[in-house]
């Protein structure tokens, strides 16, 4: 897709990450794909954690809007005591097996959700899971999941934190002081998983984990096609050494804001379409889906 200003051709451009009310976004689906249009992209990714359940919508208002649309996913996995993420793109949203993998990891979440209300409890911060679901006035639905940014907008609503930082910073990040994290599967099963749900696997943000060399193990054992190089909590110098280590491994790079929307007034990762990558990586992208699919037929 290519557009026109003062007679030249305008680079197609896509945010391959970003977060619907479907898992911890601020927005519906359908609402993501019409900012997106707004802001001039060519094609968007919807990556709800551990859940496709706004994917139908979201492609459904692509549709509409004239926008290419990339189905996906983020997986929540676990390796040398880190959270790992990993990206499945172009996967199947009606795989069965796929949407069963994805329940189990939900039950995950709720099981630690329980966990880390109940140290919550024991600091004398008095949130319910009751409160955590109701998001605002937005229920939770079939198929979505609840996270720590919500327990954050409970946090701050109730007076217990500042803001949505204060409330990570406080309790909710990788030790604070309510943080837990219960055993999860290995980035080389989601990989496995989206693989085997006609996707392709790309390890999300790398430099959020602190630890390249686990990165390099990642990326050696679960074997993804791509990395996330352009992320709106990587600074120029994660940049380049990311780019230099997809090349060392030979992997497509790619970007994304992880958009969450705007919470208590601040855009919570990035803006959306603020870190993008043109048609031709999401080609490539699309090309290894369906090679894989071709494999498991």
């Amino acid at each position: 897709m290519e557009s026109m200003i003062n007679g030249k051709e305008k680079a197609a451009l896509y945010d391959l990450h970003m977060h619907s009310t479907s898992s911890d976004g601020m927005n519906t689906s359908a609402e993501l794909v019409r900012l997106a249009a707004e802001r001039g992209l060519a094609g968007v990714a919807l990556t709800d954690h551990d859940t496709v359940a706004g994917v139908s919508e979201a492609a459904a208002e692509a549709g509409k809007a004239g926008l290419d649309f990339v189905p996906g996913v983020e997986i929540s996995t676990r390796a040398g005591g880190k959270d790992i993420h990993v990206l499945g793109y172009f996967v199947d949203p009606s795989d069965k097996r796929f949407l069963e993998r994805l329940a189990g990891l939900r039950d995950v979440r709720d099981r630690r959700n329980d966990l880390i209300l109940g140290k919550l409890r024991e600091l004398g911060v008095d949130i319910t899971l009751e409160e955590v679901k109701d998001r605002g006035g937005r229920p939770l639905a079939p198929g979505e999941s609840v996270g720590r940014p919500h327990m954050a907008d409970v946090l701050v609503r109730k007076g217990y934190a500042a803001d949505l930082r204060d409330a990570f910073d406080k309790y909710l990040a990788e030790g604070a002081a309510a943080y837990v994290s219960p055993p999860r599967i290995s980035p080389s099963e989601a990989a496995d998983w989206i693989r085997e749900a006609g996707g392709v696997p790309v390890l999300a943000h790398p430099g959020l984990y602190g630890d390249d060399e686990l990165v390099r193990t990642v990326l050696s054992e679960a074997k993804p096609a791509g990395i996330e190089v352009r992320h709106p909590d990587h600074g120029p110098e994660d940049e380049e050494r990311y780019r230099k280590l997809a090349a060392e491994y030979g992997l497509l790079t790619t970007a994304g804001s992880d958009y969450h929307g705007v919470r208590q007034g601040k855009v919570f990762h990035g803006e959306l379409g603020g870190y993008t990558v043109g048609a031709a990586a999401v080609e490539r992208l699309r090309n290894l889906g369906m090679q894989g699919k071709r494999q498991l037929e």
